[in-house]
């Protein structure tokens, strides 16, 4: 069994160990694979584990012995499902494996923009404090978090981690879903996209990517929020207009945003909402922490040792593209 990992340094940069899955058979990690060494370090193999590097169905067509894709993510955009179907290749993914991790990145995004936790270290750091005529200042409002009106649009997993965090800081939980409102949690209102973008003080994304949701915060959505408005995206970069973000942001029409996601990954180096006012941006790192990524690779040679052993497990499957808001 010749099993291959195209991108093993996203997911494990060294501080966590491979061992398992050189116990499955003859195992070889890939820092990082091109588009144009995908092939050659493709044709032998029986199983591809991939993170982001994208396999297309002209390539699977292409690849006679490969049996299995385990795709080292929830989201497996990155490969043609219907084309390995055809080929009859197993695809798995990797579920609920960075819930509290991503929810946690939420409000460190939304504490970082209304604390300026970061601003006051810098300016203190050029002597502002120790020169300053009372024991404190501050250059703008400040504000608590309890009895805000916080929205979530997609209330799955970590829709609902997130809920719970806002709700144990005392806020008001709005949810965009397609869940029945008698099965929401206790707390969890199900509103309209139209009340929750005009009504909510903070809105942070949780939907799938697709045709719906694609731009689903736009110019027009920017202009229904309060102007004290805060914007957090540790979802998909493409649920946001940016050009529209950066001008809403620029021009007041709403506070700030907190973005873990771009539309494209690595971003162009004049992405407009890298000089956008009271833009705080992570590189898509909300999933990385030690103990989720640990998860992921536990789940993912869960998944592998299984299909190895005749039971398949976290199958993707073409019927199971995400069309819907959970």
């Amino acid at each position: 069994m010749i099993i291959k990992v195209l991108d093993g340094y996203g997911v494990n940069p060294g501080d966590l160990s491979w061992d398992k899955f050189e116990s499955l058979g003859e195992f070889t990690v890939y820092e990082r694979t091109t588009a144009g060494q995908v092939l050659e370090r493709s044709l032998d193999a029986d199983v591809l584990l991939t993170n982001k590097t994208p396999l297309p169905g002209e390539l699977l067509r292409t690849l006679p012995h490969l049996k299995y894709i385990g795709v080292l993510a929830t989201g497996y955009n990155i490969v043609d499902i219907l084309a390995a179907q055809e080929a009859g290749i197993i695809v798995t993914h990797i579920p609920a494996y960075s819930t509290n991790s991503v929810a946690q990145m939420v409000f460190a995004h939304l504490l970082s923009i209304i604390q300026r936790v970061d601003y006051y270290t810098q300016e203190n750091r050029k002597g502002r404090w120790s020169t300053s005529p009372d024991f404190c200042y501050w250059d703008m409002p400040l504000s608590e978090l309890a009895g805000k009106c916080f929205g979530i649009v997609g209330l799955g997993h970590i829709g609902q981690a997130v809920a719970r965090i806002a709700l144990a800081f005392g806020m008001d939980v709005k949810a965009y879903t397609s869940k029945d409102e008698a099965l929401l949690p206790q707390g969890i209102s199900k509103v309209s996209l139209d009340e929750l973008f005009s009504t909510c003080d903070i809105i942070s994304l949780h939907c799938p990517l697709n045709e719906q949701t694609y731009h689903l915060v736009n110019a027009t959505r920017l202009k229904q929020m309060k102007s004290t408005a805060i914007l957090i995206n540790t979802g998909r970069g493409p649920l946001i207009d940016e050009k529209a973000l950066a001008q809403a942001l620029n021009n007041g029409t709403i506070h700030a945003a907190g973005l873990d996601v771009l539309s494209t990954e690595p971003p162009a180096p004049d992405n407009p909402l890298f000089g956008a006012k009271n833009c705080t941006i992570t590189p898509h790192i909300a999933w990385a922490t030690l103990e989720a990524r640990q998860r992921l690779m536990d789940i993912a040679f869960n998944n592998l040792f299984s299909f190895l052993h005749g039971t398949i497990i976290n199958r993707v499957t073409d019927s199971s593209h995400p069309h819907s808001l959970s």
